[in-house]
């Protein structure tokens, strides 16, 4: 009996300024890819939910905070966070036209359309990295999303917002008690480190639990004041 592949199909492929971005849909599964490197697919979400929950609660009942989320990948931490009315202003920054379209006119649109909808939502359409040096905006919550996480980066320059001065950008938009929390798709002591240098408080790891495997993980620092 001949054995059956089940090959990702490419359903839209770009060349942009940080290099080739394309999205596939693998079985039931959209994914997206970056300069070849696979960077996430629509099979799971629970660590993108447990990124806004872990920053929301870390707020202690703020009233309507305002937030800022680094990248807008397949929408998980967009919509979990529109589906909370306990948010307020929800802005999201994302630097590939690409990514946006296929939310607002492409397959994506499924997961996102609703939070696209909402009127507390913003797109921007920017670097993450200029958009926190640049901005005289503040939030009460920066979610990240970027890459893979502090010790895995894909695209050239991303790893400058785990830096010494990256950290300190963050905390420079983030309001007096503002929570900083980047996902990571495996834990990182030193990145722990790095918040503590910056001067973060509270800072902790929240695991993902798995059955097997490194766990994705959140990163967890709060602005003093």
């Amino acid at each position: 009996m001949p054995i059956s592949y089940d090959i990702p199909e490419v359903l839209d492929r770009r060349e942009g300024p940080h290099g080739e971005v394309v999205l596939r849909r693998h079985g039931e599964l959209l994914q997206i890819i970056a300069n070849g490197c696979f960077l996430m697919d629509t099979s799971d979400g629970r660590s993108e939910r447990l990124l806004m929950d872990v920053a929301l609660d870390a707020l202690d009942g703020r009233p309507e905070p305002r937030v800022l989320i680094g990248g807008l990948g397949v929408g998980f931490s967009l919509a979990h966070a529109a589906a909370d009315p306990r948010w307020g202003r929800i802005t999201v920054v994302e630097r590939e036209t690409a990514v946006i379209d296929w939310h607002r006119h492409g397959p994506l649109s499924a997961l996102s359309a609703p939070a696209l909808a909402d009127p507390r939502t913003e797109i921007l359409e920017m670097d993450l990295v200029a958009y926190v040096n640049e901005t005289s905006n503040t939030y009460d919550a920066l979610c990240l999303d970027i890459d893979n996480g502090p010790d895995w980066t894909v695209t050239e320059g991303n790893d400058g917002l785990y830096s010494a001065s990256g950290l300190a950008s963050c905390a420079r938009v983030l309001r007096p008690g503002g929570v900083l929390a980047v996902w990571s798709a495996q834990p990182s002591p030193e990145f722990e480190g790095s918040l503590r240098n910056a001067g973060f408080q509270g800072v902790r790891t929240e695991e993902v639990p798995v059955a097997r495997g490194v766990p994705d993980v959140v990163h967890l620092g709060v602005r003093p004041g």
